[in-house]
């Protein structure tokens, strides 16, 4: 309970009388405790409620608190009075309600009370009250203008009249004239204020309005007819010429909203603007009329947009340590994001901006960084800079905590500068990040690029004596490296792994030779006096050296590397190999030098035309990298042209290689063209035409090959490859399936492995998703054994993988893109190495015991007399359960193999194979069960294949295909 302050009683009340007779406004004192019976009341009190005398006041009010207050208002009043003295037993308590007076008028009061305990009465408040009605509607008034200016009104407005009251014609100036209308509209600016509507209608239209216009701006701009206009729709305008001081006419609009005054009065808004540009011109009527129409709707937008502006700062803050909203016009500033240093602001703190950020300078900011820091952040130079840049920002150092560190501020307009009238910035969002890595990375850069230049300026200096010597120098050991290498080539004791490294050393010294010969002839290619080889070559060896010194460029970076040719491609052209290898090697260097790690690089290779013996060839690399920018792709051929200086020290350019080889596809009558997008990647087309040489169109010598001798299976997840592989072994007439992926291929190959027709030869891509090239291998020759030489193709270098690719079945390797050549000899090695390993010996079939399941005698007795001609002894079963039963009943091994038809009464072939395969014995899982069945189609290959057969063959049944397969199926059991 508070403390009693003043003891209230029946003596000293009448001092408490005494003292509110002579207080000019209300005051009186009431019980706390229900029912808030009145102690005392003054005159003014009556006043207010509009009572004679306390009589008068004690029938309206029943002389208690809760009397006098309106019915609607007593509960949240009283509930609001009680947690205010709650709160502060020495507080006074302060509330608006209504009151109801005695001729029934509401009004409106404020109360101030103080609640204490007395002895005699308990708890009381005395309490001060006043009528604040008329001040409640000039506030409710004054906003209701405010209001309707913010819904209707635009910055476009030169002049606003308000009518506040129709009826009386009540009329205020909102905003005046500014624009250079007639001298005669001075006078009124002056007077508008002191004037009702009709007279300020008259000397405006008098002093301002065009002659022709007069008449009809009086009948439209006259007050009834406003209203009757208001009433049928809230907005309206009228246009009309207005006389400029310089005796020209102008086209001016108003335009009225009606608007909702206190007290249910109404209101009319009337905005004059200059419209002369838009009525002239036809085109932008409309658009001009719709933006009238929307003009609340774009109001309310543009909070929309602060609000997602707000929130998209705070979506982005994770990019920076903190971030702040800044109102330049206040100098106050608000924290959206805090860095979590202890002297940094808290999420929703505020703060004086200039002062801060003039601290923040003193303390953090190195000397030679804080003047022009302080420059940069002064709200003028702030609007400045936003004045020409959505985004403007300043590096600086900073030392904190014994350390130095690059930090980077933003500013950013809340709203940009052209979406204000006063094309001003007003608020900003100003952020802070840590930009120590990449400031001090860019200064090392920059010190390394012109350490280089400084080097490249002598070295430019030397290029005379540079080139003279270059030849000498460089060409002595070269030579004794490739002449060393072909004796290497020449021991045959050389291993041929061996070999094959040196044979790739050749390769590589000689193409370095090249590029040297190439970098030192660079004057004699400019001067005209460079000469092109013109014989024959092996376009697939040539190939197949650039894939190699690529795919290992690619193999080492991390990028997917893919080669591939489409259509028809010789083996053999006759042109300069050489120059041709220097130009792929170039353009695919290039690819691999700017392409970051995980990306790819492609080359396609394509025919475009064949004509008169000459075919011409269209070279395509693309890659995934860094790209250039449209500005910089005209000098991309330029000698040391780079876009970024940065290059040479990012990514070991010269900015030659292009050079060179814009001029040597051009010395071959060629063109080079290039796309390129900035960060999306780059795709050089290189087009040359080359002569056909005598046999190169006709692929491989095929004389030892008959048209559909060979069955090759293509294994490759990119359907281009197999359609490609397809199109060239074709050309042989070899008969070429494909499938696009591991699993698929596995089941192809049991279905002709189940009809004992395997594939001659298997090429498989090594690099494929799910499964790759040696899982692929290893799973085919589990089903097939060796029955068929399996090639890997890839673009990749191998070396590493060779080992674990021998383990895995695999013959032999094929680079991409794929040459018939190649593949051929690749195909006819493994033959020869396979039929020069020795093989286990077939089974011996003779004494064999064969269970035949067959249920048409004839059929039976044609198989037992094949069989019994091989020395075999033959069971025969009439259906699938005598076969079972009788095999159940046998000791185990005693049967070799089991011949099994597909379609028999009581148990069909199927079934009769699931229960042989389930029964508990010791051979019921190895025995060889082979299905005999007229149906051939691959789903009957596989469901025999699902139940546990072993081989398939369609009848009429072949006797020698009948008894190769249980030669080998015996052996392999």
């Amino acid at each position: 309970m508070p403390d009693i302050h003043f003891e209230l009683n029946e003596e000293n009340l009448r001092f408490v009388e005494e003292i509110g007779r002579h207080m000019p406004g209300g005051f009186f004192v009431y019980k706390a405790e229900e029912p808030t019976e009145l102690l005392y009341a003054n005159e003014a009190v009556f006043t207010i409620f509009g009572c004679r005398d306390e009589a008068e006041f004690r029938d309206l009010t029943g002389y208690t608190f809760r009397g006098m207050l309106h019915p609607e208002d007593y509960p949240a009043v009283s509930d609001s009075i009680v947690k205010q003295i709650a709160g502060s037993a020495d507080s006074m308590d302060y509330v608006e309600y209504r009151i109801v007076r005695k001729d029934g008028a509401v009004r409106w009061v404020d109360d101030y009370g103080h609640f204490t305990e007395t002895l005699t009465y308990g708890g009381v408040y005395y309490v001060f009250i006043s009528d604040i009605t008329e001040k409640r509607e000039q506030m409710q008034s004054d906003l209701a203008i405010r209001q309707a200016v913010i819904e209707v009104l635009s910055e476009s407005y030169h002049t606003v009249w308000i009518i506040t009251d129709v009826e009386n014609e009540y009329f205020s100036l909102y905003r005046g004239d500014t624009k250079g209308a007639s001298a005669h509209a001075a006078p009124i600016r002056d007077a508008l204020d002191r004037m009702k509507y009709s007279d300020a209608k008259d000397r405006y239209i008098r002093s301002t309005v065009a002659e022709e216009d007069r008449e009809r701006l009086q009948r439209e701009l006259a007050l009834p007819e406003l209203v009757r206009r208001l009433e049928e729709k809230p907005r309206f305008s009228v246009n009309y010429l207005r006389r400029m001081e310089d005796g020209s006419k102008r086209c001016y609009r108003i335009e009225f909203a009606r608007i909702s005054m206190p007290g249910g009065k109404l209101g009319i808004v009337c905005g004059f603007r200059d419209v002369d540009d838009e009525y002239r011109e036809a085109q932008q009527r409309q658009r001009e009329l719709e933006e009238r129409l929307a003009l609340q709707e774009r109001l309310l937008e543009e909070e929309k947009q602060r609000a997602r502006q707000r929130r998209l700062i705070t979506a982005l803050s994770s990019d920076y340590w903190s971030v702040y909203y800044v109102d330049l016009d206040r100098d106050e500033g608000i924290c959206f994001q805090e860095s979590g240093e202890e002297d940094d602001y808290r999420v929703g703190q505020r703060f004086p901006y200039l002062s801060a950020i003039t601290e923040y300078a003193h303390t953090f900011v190195t000397e030679a960084y804080r003047e022009e820091f302080l420059r940069f952040v002064q709200p003028d130079a702030v609007r400045a800079g936003l004045r020409k840049g959505r985004v403007i920002s300043h590096r600086y150092l900073i030392r904190k905590n014994g350390k130095e560190l690059f930090v980077m501020i933003r500013f950013a307009g809340v709203r940009h500068p052209e979406d204000r009238a006063d094309h001003l910035v007003h608020a900003v969002g100003l952020s802070f990040s840590n930009v120590d890595a990449e400031t001090r990375s860019t200064l090392e850069q920059s010190q390394a690029l012109r350490d280089a230049l400084a080097v490249a300026e002598e070295a430019n200096k030397a290029k005379t004596a540079f080139l003279s010597n270059m030849s000498h120098e460089i060409r002595t050991p070269m030579n004794a490296i490739i002449g060393l290498n072909s004796i290497a080539l020449s021991d045959p004791e050389v291993s041929g792994r061996t070999r094959e490294y040196l044979e790739k050393i050749g390769g590589s010294a000689q193409h370095l030779l090249n590029i040297i010969n190439d970098i030192l002839d660079m004057s004699r290619i400019e001067s005209g006096r460079m000469t092109l080889r013109h014989e024959e070559f092996s376009f697939s060896r040539a190939l197949e050296q650039v894939n190699t010194i690529i795919s290992g460029q690619c193999r080492d970076k991390g990028l997917r590397y893919d080669c591939r040719t489409e259509g028809r491609v010789d083996a053999c052209y006759i042109g300069d190999d050489m120059k041709l290898r220097q130009i792929l090697i170039n353009v695919l260097g290039n690819a691999v030098k700017f392409t970051p790690e995980g990306g790819s690089v492609t080359f396609l290779i394509r025919e475009q035309a064949r004509y008169d013996g000459m075919a011409t060839l269209r070279f395509t690399i693309a890659d995934t990298g860094i790209g250039m920018s449209p500005e910089f792709l005209p000098h991309i051929y330029d000698a040391f042209a780079q876009e970024d200086s940065s290059s040479t020290s990012k990514y070991g350019s010269s900015g030659l290689g292009l050079a060179i080889t814009k001029n040597l596809v051009e010395m071959m009558n060629g063109e080079i063209r290039a796309e390129s997008r900035k960060g999306e990647g780059t795709t050089f087309t290189v087009t040359l035409t080359l002569q056909e040489a005598e046999h190169g169109g006709e692929g491989p010598d095929a004389s030892d090959l008959q048209p559909g001798e060979l069955c090759v299976l293509v294994i490759d997840d990119d359907p281009v490859a197999c359609e490609h592989a397809q199109l060239v072994l074709g050309q042989l007439g070899i008969a070429c399936d494909a499938a696009g992926s591991g699993p698929e291929a596995i089941g192809m190959v049991k279905l002709r492995h189940a009809r004992q027709t395997p594939y001659d030869l298997i090429l498989v891509d090594w690099r494929m998703p799910e499964m790759d090239g040696l899982e692929t291998t290893r799973q085919i020759r589990g089903i097939i054994g060796d029955d068929s030489a399996i090639i890997i193709l890839t673009s990749y270098n191998w070396d590493d993988v060779v080992d674990e690719a021998r383990e895995a079945g695999v013959d032999s390797f094929v680079p991409k893109p794929l040459f018939a050549a190649t593949v051929l000899d690749e195909f006819r090695e493994a033959c020869r190495r396979r039929n020069a390993a020795s093989h286990p010996a077939k089974a011996e079939l003779r004494g064999r015991r064969i269970l035949l399941a067959e249920d048409v005698s004839v059929n039976a007795e044609i198989m037992v007399m094949v069989l019994e001609m091989r020395e075999m002894k033959v069971d025969v079963a009439e259906n699938g359960r005598i076969a079972a039963d009788a095999f159940a009943a046998s000791p185990p091994g005693y049967y070799d193999a089991i011949l099994m038809d597909m379609r028999m009464p009581v148990m069909d072939g199927l079934e009769a194979t699931v229960t042989i395969r389930a029964m508990d014995r010791p051979d019921a899982k190895t025995i060889p069960i082979i299905a005999l069945t007229a149906n051939a189609f691959d789903e009957d290959v596989q469901r025999s294949m699902q139940a546990g057969l072993n081989a398939h063959l369609s009848k009429p049944v072949e006797p020698d295909a009948l008894c190769a397969t249980l030669e080998n199926l015996i052996r392999d059991r």
